[in-house]
């Protein structure tokens, strides 16, 4: 293995970690449901951090045009699309920017069409925003999913004031067509509904897919805000520096519009270490999507082989994979079913809306003799239900 390539974490090493990944659940449970990979940082990303620890560059974050240079940097190195750096403004987190947008542009009370089963904090956040939740679900699509802009034209035209799309989709992988966000923007378009396209997993979209970014489309900028971060591709989700993308004026005039204190959520490191991933992060990014593409075709025949009753659809993006266990038999939400039996913790299917009972969601970004260790513990807590 080449020195500092990107490599899986053994379970000792992981136990040492303080995150809460590791210290959410009694030391005997293992822990699967949080998207947070054990792998080993990104060296360019690591001596980043080294170096500003040495200089004591522990203080406030500032809004680094380098940031902006690299994002765009990176954002055309890997999808084909230069945003302008002067659209792109410094943000705590995809879910702070996108509670900050809401509050700022729609009235209270206002519709947010999201596709369920879709991220739990979509519903917190757009509620703490002080707007309501307007379900549009994936349209089932053999034994995946798809969107259905239908279900959306239908909420946008019941009078929802903006769409929360998920491109890539979580938990569902769902890599999102340039068929697919041409429309989006047209009913937007028709609609006057505002768009914000959440591309925080956009780096780790696996072989056999490829990424759009939603603002590459010229008809998407007049009505849309991207969001985008390093921290789930490079798995620094602690550090707190994530990016909200505009590429037209209205949109930079309802950026410029936020509170300045939201940039105060960030943390400087974040913004070193994410300068860092993106300027010198693209090979060992690489090495990492071939370890996941790996796992992915493992936990399918690991699933095959000892709970074949579960469906699985490989994602074709993101390291999470949206089980069914609703042949099971273990109830809306087999998460606690798992954890209670078998000591292993998942996401509950119904924290992702009313079509996720009966689902859970893995995080399967470890190494793959935790992988199967995850798959032994779900067969044991089946057995013992029955």
């Amino acid at each position: 293995m080449t020195p500092g390539a990107a490599r899986w974490v053994t379970l000792d090493e992981l136990r040492a970690r303080r995150s809460f990944k590791w210290h959410a659940q009694p030391p005997d449970v293992l822990p699967a449901f949080i998207a947070e990979m054990d792998v080993t940082l990104a060296p360019a990303v690591a001596r980043s951090l080294v170096e500003a620890v040495e200089r004591g560059d522990t203080g406030y974050a500032f809004p680094d045009p380098e940031l902006g240079t690299a994002a765009s940097g990176f954002q055309g190195e890997r999808f084909g699309w230069n945003p302008d750096p002067s659209g792109i403004s410094l943000i705590p987190d995809v879910m702070s920017g996108i509670g900050a947008v809401l509050r700022r542009a729609l009235p209270e009370g206002g519709g947010v069409v999201v596709n369920t089963p879709v991220y739990p904090p979509f519903f917190d956040h757009i509620a703490a925003a002080g707007c309501r939740v307007v379900e549009a679900p994936l349209a089932r699509d053999g034994s995946g999913y798809a969107l259905d802009l239908d279900a959306v034209e239908a909420a946008l035209r019941g009078g929802a004031r903006a769409y929360l799309l998920c491109n890539p989709h979580n938990p569902t992988g769902l890599v999102h067509s340039a068929a697919e966000l041409r429309r989006v923007a047209g009913l937007a378009e028709r609609h006057g509904a505002l768009v914000l396209s959440d591309e925080i997993h956009a780096p780790l979209t696996l072989a056999g897919a490829r990424h759009l970014p939603y603002l590459s489309l010229p008809e998407a900028r007049g009505r849309g805000i991207s969001l985008i971060s390093a921290t789930k591709g490079w798995n620094l989700p602690g550090l707190k520096c994530a990016q909200l993308v505009t590429a037209s004026e209205p949109m930079r005039a309802l950026a410029a519009s936020l509170s300045p204190e939201l940039r105060f959520g960030a943390s400087n490191l974040g913004v070193i270490a994410s300068i860092a991933a993106y300027r010198e992060g693209g090979a060992w990014l690489d090495e990492l999507l071939v370890l996941i593409d790996r796992n992915r075709r493992l936990l399918g025949d690991l699933l095959a082989e000892r709970l074949p009753e579960i469906g699985y659809t490989p994602p074709r993006a993101t390291y999470l994979a949206w089980l069914d266990c609703s042949a099971l038999r273990l109830g809306d939400d087999p998460a606690r079913v798992f954890l209670e039996r078998g000591r292993v913790a998942l996401r509950s299917g119904p924290d992702f809306g009313r079509s996720g009972a009966g689902w859970v969601r893995a995080t399967m970004a470890t190494a793959p003799e935790t992988l199967r260790e995850i798959v032994e513990r779900m067969r044991r807590a089946v057995d013992a239900a029955r």
